[in-house]
């Protein structure tokens, strides 16, 4: 089954209100609670919601690159097992970002694509692109696959950094709308040309 940008895009378009983009980092719907409280609390709710996330997560980028230093010398064999049953996703990707591109493709390749794909909803779109660019191209194309499938606007998102090989790969797997006014108002729309024009 090909993926439909234009279906998604209206299961996805209530726009955010200003307390929505302020807590967008958490990745978790806002309590309704906050939305009844006056603006000058709401911005005092995200700021201390900054602070503590600040304070208690204070060291993981310092640890992140420890061990991204670490798993250099451990064959993949031992590492990817462990990873999998025993390191979070978000924390994963917290490694990854120390790692660079090149060690991350090497654990991207090996990793199962479920965890893979949880571990890149952490990873900033850019980076996700870099490493899909290098990664061997049926693993690279399993993962475009299960994306366009699962997360789909995500998947938009990685393919506006993506190169033209890359591309070519998703424009196989994704259906666009034959109605031009569906794509004009598409958020995606200049990904989604660039895609039409390979397909």
């Amino acid at each position: 089954m090909r993926a439909n940008p234009a279906t998604e895009a209206k299961t996805n378009q209530s726009p955010m209100n200003e307390l929505e983009k302020a807590l967008a980092w958490t990745d978790l719907p806002v309590p309704d609670v906050l939305h009844q409280l006056p603006s000058h609390h709401q911005h005092q709710v995200v700021s201390w919601a900054k602070n503590v996330v600040t304070l208690k997560t204070d060291g993981f980028e310092e640890l992140y690159h420890a061990i991204g230093m670490i798993v250099k010398y451990i064959p993949h064999f031992v590492v990817i097992p462990l990873m999998v049953e025993h390191i979070k996703p978000h924390i994963a990707a917290g490694v990854c970002r120390k790692m660079g591109i090149d060690q991350a493709v090497g654990y991207a390749n090996d990793l199962p694509l479920n965890y893979f794909c949880e571990v890149s909803q952490h990873l900033d779109t850019m980076m996700m692109a870099q490493i899909l660019e290098k990664m061997k191209r049926h693993h690279a194309e399993k993962y475009i696959h299960h994306q366009l499938q699962h997360q789909l606007n995500r998947m938009l998102d990685i393919a506006e950094h993506l190169d033209h090989r890359m591309l070519e790969v998703m424009a196989k797997r994704v259906t666009l709308p034959d109605n031009e006014e569906e794509l004009l108002s598409h958020p995606k729309i200049t990904v989604i040309r660039k895609i039409r024009a390979l397909q």
